[in-house]
């Protein structure tokens, strides 16, 4: 009978421990795209025994496993705390107004990847006790996908059609889709519809069109256009040969260049080497003035000496005569017949009689 009573006791003390439940599964996995917001579910019951003060806990276990278990956000005394985690704050908050409702559930908004863990929601009101785990993954959009055409697309190359999208979790699915000439794709691509590159060989004309590819994972999708247009073979010959003579062309004025500024550097070294080049030896030039008057003074001394008549003449042919520039060269004075001038003619001219002492043949005076 004691037995008996002893093990009602206990299953009614474990059945009011239990009173308080979380509705939801206890373990829960979330898939969200970087920057949005994730719902993370709590709700949970009370039982009548559950009468101590209401706590609600938060915990994050970082996915790198190297940092403890953080503290997020956290209900106790009737008040919130959300100052525990810089990485969240400001990010994270509760759904319900009132807690005591049963919902406990919280949202992380603008999600980044450092978000990626596990979070666990505890929820205390003495004696019951209840707790939940979520796996939250944070996956990147593709985007900023790029459909480019790696090498030559001319008549019988080989090339390569590739679709590469800037970022984007993995894995990553690929579909590559023709949306001209009746939207078929070539037989010899359709296994390779599904992979980012598409190898072409020996193209045709035939292959020309405008393609997709669309980049997708489990939180997006994303795509990128194409056009293909296959064309003749281009005259290399020709591009090269052109290529050649405008190298040589240039080459030829750099080298006209370069040696018309060496020319007139020459020149300018040569014209200041000759103006500053002064001579000791060069005797200074005579000075023009004392040579003119020398000039015209010997002229005047001849003319003292002459008559009337020979005055005349003389000036008919010398004074029509204009001196040379070059003054270094002594004028030569007209050479004149002796002429005999009377004593009256010599008074009339001026001239001043002189006594002159005779002299004997052997130079004595008389």
């Amino acid at each position: 009978m004691a037995l008996l009573l002893r093990v009602v006791v206990l299953c009614g003390l474990a059945d009011f421990i239990r009173s308080l439940s979380i509705d939801s599964p206890s373990e829960q996995m979330i898939e969200k795209a970087k920057g949005e917001t994730a719902y993370l579910p709590c709700k949970f019951s009370l039982g009548p025994g559950d009468q101590g003060p209401l706590d609600i806990e938060w915990l994050l276990s970082p996915a790198d496993n190297q940092q403890v278990d953080q503290v997020i956000i956290l209900y106790s005394g009737d008040k919130i705390y959300t100052d525990y985690y810089q990485d969240l704050k400001g990010r994270v908050h509760f759904t319900s107004n009132d807690l005591k409702s049963g919902d406990a559930s919280i949202n992380v908004t603008n999600l980044q990847l450092s978000d990626i863990g596990t979070y666990q929601c505890k929820v205390k009101k003495a004696p019951g006790v209840g707790n939940k785990k979520i796996q939250l993954t944070v996956l990147v959009k593709p985007s900023g996908t790029r459909c480019y055409i790696d090498g030559s697309e001319e008549i019988g190359n080989d090339f390569k059609l590739k679709c590469e999208p800037k970022e984007g979790s993995l894995p990553l699915r690929y579909e590559w889709q023709r949306l001209s000439n009746s939207q078929r794709m070539p037989t010899a691509w359709l296994a390779e519809t599904t992979s980012p590159i598409i190898s072409i060989k020996n193209a045709t004309t035939e292959y020309s069109g405008t393609y997709s590819c669309t980049v997708q994972n489990r939180v997006g999708v994303d795509q990128c256009l194409l056009r293909l247009d296959v064309v003749p073979p281009s005259n290399r010959a020709g591009t090269i040969a052109g290529a050649i003579i405008g190298t040589l062309l240039a080459l030829v004025l750099i080298g006209l260049l370069i040696f018309c500024c060496r020319k007139k550097r020459r020149e300018e070294k040569y014209e200041k080497e000759v103006h500053h080049d002064i001579r000791e030896d060069v005797p200074p030039p005579k000075s023009r003035t004392s040579t003119a008057r020398s000039y015209i003074g010997s002229n005047h001394s001849s003319l003292g000496s002459m008559s009337p008549s020979n005055m005349e003449a003389y000036s008919k042919t010398q004074y029509n005569q204009v001196p040379s520039e070059d003054f270094e060269r002594a004028p030569q004075s007209p050479t004149l017949p002796p002429t005999k001038v009377a004593a009256p003619n010599l008074s009339r001219m001026g001239a001043v009689p002189v006594m002159i002492p005779a002299q004997s043949k052997d130079g004595s005076i008389v």
